[in-house]
């Protein structure tokens, strides 16, 4: 590796960023060309996976890619889908050399995309960031490996672990710089899920209100097993304008369902199986090309996830004020005796944001099912 490998790759990484959110069912790749020092040429996936990161940096490069070198987040792919395959690009464009974080695990590509351009004559080094592209490949890593979305849950909290208050008056805890960033999260991920007690308590629209990132709101999703969601909530009334999918158990032909498909709401129903349904949920997500899932739900929905051993990093928003026993807490009850059988957590980001805290943990090493780890 050549002392500046490291500085381009972490603007690749930088610019696949840009992808989260809206590249799905594929990877969020990040992709730039340098030639003599100099960046010639940048892209990222395009919304709904094309076009490829390599494609679009080597259009904005033009004839100053031969010869050059080529940083990618993960190894170009070499097989012929939507598109034609991103080595048969960088070959045809002249590119000299090729920088790839990470090797693409998918079976259609898995060593090949490498293979080929070494056979065409382009030097190749693999590993350059490979940790930092693991977490930025987390979700399409996860959709892989474990057949289902990374899950982040996010949730403002007190000092003391609460969510609110026992009367359940005054509706924020976190302040409105914390609020932006949560807004910020939503269009880093492909969807939204809240349990349906959220809807019925709060009626939520679960959309991204940032200035420049409205257009970036997530599939909102509702676990919804009895099918409650009611047809005049905002979900409902604005499915025409962002998705929204209900997840349940309820039958197909249910007098409800037929309502709200009506008012273009996407109703999922789930097998028949016993438990709470939440790897079945998720499984089904991941079916849809769902990779990063965001949970907002409530107490009940935070304590099913994070117990299930469903949860691949809490992004947690501490405000400085103590609500006491009586207020809702984030976690319920799950019968932990002793704090040596609790799960752990690592502290992986930290940060102040006005007056609260964002925490970013992930499970311990061995504690839980981290595509990352």
């Amino acid at each position: 590796m050549r002392s500046e490998d490291a500085r381009y790759m972490r603007v690749a990484l930088a610019l696949g960023e840009r992808a989260f959110g809206s590249a799905w069912p594929n990877p969020a790749v990040g992709c730039v060309i340098v030639r003599d020092g100099r960046i010639v040429g940048r892209g990222w996936t395009g919304a709904g996976g094309r076009p490829h990161a390599e494609t679009v940096a080597l259009a904005r490069a033009g004839p100053a890619a031969r010869g050059a070198t080529a940083y990618v987040t993960l190894e170009p792919c070499a097989h012929h889908g939507h598109t034609p395959p991103c080595c048969d690009a960088l070959i045809a464009a002249g590119v000299g050399r090729v920088v790839v974080a990470m090797r693409d695990p998918d079976p259609r590509v898995d060593g090949r995309g490498l293979a080929v351009l070494r056979a065409a004559g382009v030097a190749v080094e693999l590993g350059c960031l490979e940790a930092e592209a693991r977490r930025a490949h987390a979700g399409f890593l996860a959709r892989l490996r474990l057949g289902r979305p990374m899950v982040t849950l996010k949730a403002a909290i007190s000092l003391d672990g609460r969510i609110a208050s026992g009367s359940g008056v005054g509706r924020w805890i976190s302040g409105e710089a914390a609020r932006l960033w949560a807004h910020r999260l939503r269009s880093e991920h492909d969807a939204i899920l809240v349990g349906s007690g959220t809807v019925l308590a709060d009626d939520p629209e679960l959309t991204c209100r940032v200035p420049g990132l409205s257009g970036r709101s997530p599939v909102r999703v509702v676990l919804d097993r009895r099918l409650r969601l009611p047809p005049d909530s905002r979900l409902v009334r604005t499915a025409g304008d962002h998705p929204v999918w209900v997840v349940t158990r309820s039958p197909g032909d249910d007098a409800r369902a037929v309502a709200l498909r009506s008012r273009g709401v996407r109703i999922e129903p789930l097998p028949a199986t016993t438990g709470d349904g939440l790897a079945d949920a998720l499984a089904l997500l991941a079916e849809r090309g769902i990779t990063r899932l965001l949970v907002e739900g409530g107490k009940e929905t935070a304590t099913a996830f994070i117990r299930a051993g469903l949860v691949d990093r809490l992004v947690l928003f501490q405000a400085p004020i103590l609500l006491g026993e009586d207020s809702v807490a984030l976690v319920g009850a799950w019968g932990i005796e002793r704090p040596a059988t609790a799960p752990r957590w690592v502290l992986v980001d930290e940060r102040r944001v006005a007056s609260d805290r964002m925490l970013v943990l992930e499970p311990a090493r061995g504690e839980g099912c981290s595509p990352v780890s």
